[in-house]
């Protein structure tokens, strides 16, 4: 076994979205960087979440969205999903950004070490594969390693038949047309759509409503629920899975209630847990919670004060967003001293189904609790000339508001490019100013962003803030 150690400013242990952002940022400060990872590089994100889930929706949403083109003059055959086909566009999809992805690195002049990365002491981790141990050393380190697919206890993986998300992009599509989906969060809410496009005959099983644990309002999900519903997905809601088996036709599911659901494969979307195990943190004076989450402060600092930890290690939001959003904190942190704070709240979270969902900062409770008076701003994409010429006017914009300050608190979009629109609110340059921002901004016309504008002017003159916003 060889052995070697190499000293950097910064090292980053982890390749998603967050471990790569933080080792180019780093980079393009003229920091010294090496980065470490003992899988696929790239991380979930690009490999098996969010980079090929993506791939997929935009194949559902085209599907979904022919049942109109007659309408629009464009006529022939219904479109049909096959989900193959659509497993093989989105590995060369990846397999084109992971290779783009590698190359910047390299011409950043980032190191790479591929193994599993281990701390021997607090500035000391050790890279073991099969080549032997290379150790490396470093002033600062950054954790994201991200998270890995929770099972329900009881119920064992099985490849083809009884899958988990990570399964279903490192695997080749799995064969059948009868597909349950287990789950009512993010994941299951996003897949049960994708699958029912793709061809397939799904049966979606939750425990409770979807996406109830989130911050979206009864409006956002009660869209959403109609979109679903007219896409034919229909969740069977207050059913637990009980236990699943592999049969000679497929997959044999065992409910709560004693009733029995045969399907050809599952997929069981129980959520995700932070993945900190054998990361030899024992050697080191960082520490975790009770769920096995990274313990860290509002500056992303861990208790050894030069390791920080990002994304899904620390939670609680376990998204790449997240992760993008905290490593540019950190290395802001880390080259600048401590300045900047977690605002978890304000980075987008989004819903990729048959609408798209996105939101951030205060839900009106939230407000409420807050003892601030929350005033909303509508505006309802049916009234859009974009959405009307593209046939797609479902959804809204939703924006919340301090009464006495004209504060922006929090915001929804909902609909047909929601992921891009959101971008308008989180990207304000101060809240307390973020409303007159938008107020006096330019827009292309039409465009869907327009409603934006539309609702924070009907803001204004519905809750007499037209001082606070117009100036």
């Amino acid at each position: 076994m060889s052995s070697s150690n190499t000293q950097f400013d910064l090292l980053v242990i982890g390749s998603g979205p967050g471990g790569y952002r933080a080792a180019v940022l780093a980079a393009l400060r003229g920091r010294k960087v090496a980065i470490i990872e003992r899988q696929t590089w790239g991380g979930t994100c690009l490999n098996r979440g969010c980079v090929p889930k993506k791939d997929w929706h935009h194949s559902a949403k085209l599907i979904n969205k022919s049942k109109g083109f007659a309408k629009r003059g464009i006529v022939g055959g219904a479109l049909q999903g096959d989900m193959n086909v659509a497993w093989q566009h989105q590995h060369e999809v990846v397999k084109t950004v992971r290779e783009s992805y590698v190359d910047y690195l390299q011409r950043l002049g980032i190191e790479q070490f591929t193994g599993h990365g281990r701390f021997l002491d607090p500035h000391t981790v050790a890279v073991e594969n099969g080549r032997g141990q290379t150790q490396i050393s470093a002033s600062h380190i950054i954790i994201a390693t991200g998270s890995s697919p929770r099972m329900p206890a009881g119920i064992t993986p099985a490849s083809g038949r009884i899958l988990h998300s990570d399964m279903l992009f490192d695997e080749a599509a799995p064969t059948g047309k009868r597909v349950v989906v287990v789950g009512g969060g993010v994941i299951g809410t996003e897949f049960a759509f994708i699958f029912q496009m793709l061809g397939k005959e799904v049966t979606w099983i939750t425990n409770s409503k979807p996406l109830s644990k989130t911050l979206y309002t009864p409006q956002a999900l009660g869209a959403l629920n109609k979109a679903l519903k007219a896409a034919g997905v229909e969740p069977r809601s207050r059913c637990r899975l009980e236990s699943a088996e592999v049969t000679d036709e497929g997959v044999r599911l065992a409910l709560q209630n004693g009733e029995t659901v045969e399907a050809d494969w599952v997929l069981i979307a129980a959520g995700r847990t932070p993945y900190t195990a054998e990361l030899g943190l024992e050697n080191t004076g960082v520490k975790r919670d009770a769920k096995g989450f990274v313990q860290a402060t509002d500056y992303l600092q861990t208790a050894e004060k030069h390791i920080y930890a990002i994304g899904d290690v620390v939670g609680p939001y376990l998204t790449a967003n997240q992760a993008l959003a905290d490593a540019t904190l950190a290395v802001s942190n880390i080259i600048d001293g401590n300045t900047r704070k977690r605002d978890p709240l304000w980075v987008p979270e989004l819903v990729y189904s048959a609408l798209e969902l996105g939101r951030l900062g205060m839900n009106d409770d939230m407000a409420e609790d807050e003892e601030l008076e929350p005033a909303v701003g509508f505006a309802a994409f049916e009234t859009s000339p974009k959405a009307m010429g593209q046939g797609d006017t479902e959804g809204f914009v939703r924006i919340l508001a301090d009464m006495d300050s004209g504060q922006l608190l929090g915001g929804e979009v909902i609909g047909d490019e929601a992921g891009e629109i959101i971008h308008l609110l989180a990207l304000a340059p101060d809240r307390d100013t973020a409303l007159k921002w938008i107020a006096e901004g330019r827009y292309n016309h039409p465009a869907r962003s327009e409603e934006i504008l539309n609702a924070t002017e009907t803001l204004a003159s519905q809750w007499g803030l037209g001082e606070q916003i117009f100036g």
